[in-house]
């Protein structure tokens, strides 16, 4: 099946920020394991473990409950038709904002790593925020069989 240009680019824009997002939550928690104080067994649980439940929940809870599903899905197509990631700008705000969240999170980091307040909300925060985005790249997949959406990105041979 052939989908149209804008359609191959939307679908790879969205699996691409999971992957990007991913990458820069493995080098964050690199970075906490190296920086942080504590234990490897308090580190392991803030940035890894009470994460893994944020993102899960993040993840399975909009594929799970039909009304949320519902209003993603009506989400990431109108996402669609307003032309993310489909052209240079809304890529670049795109990786501007996962650049925002990962200076964020190193700021976090950094900060915890000379006296301040542990980071463990914005490892949490982080990791549902890939969930998300992980449903989205997944109703992306939805969308494909629903009649109207495959009419409209189908290209005609």
């Amino acid at each position: 099946m052939a989908y149209t240009r804008a359609w191959t680019n939307f679908r790879r824009m969205q699996d691409i920020t999971v992957a990007a997002a991913c990458l820069i939550y493995a080098g964050a928690v690199l970075d906490a394991f190296q920086r942080l104080p504590g234990s490897l067994s308090l580190i392991a649980e803030r940035t890894l473990v009470w994460p893994a439940g944020f993102l899960f929940l993040s993840l399975a809870i909009p594929l799970v409950v039909g009304r949320l599903r519902r209003g993603l899905a009506r989400y990431v197509w109108m996402s669609f038709n307003a032309g993310f990631g489909q052209s240079v700008g809304s890529v670049l705000i795109g990786i501007g904002l996962l650049a925002g969240a990962a200076l964020f999170m190193y700021w976090q980091i950094g900060s915890a790593a000379n006296g301040g307040r542990y980071p463990a909300g914005v490892f949490s925060g982080y990791a549902a925020g890939i969930g998300i985005l992980g449903a989205q790249a997944l109703l992306v997949r939805v969308l494909e069989r629903h009649p109207e959406v495959r009419r409209a990105i189908e290209v005609e041979e």
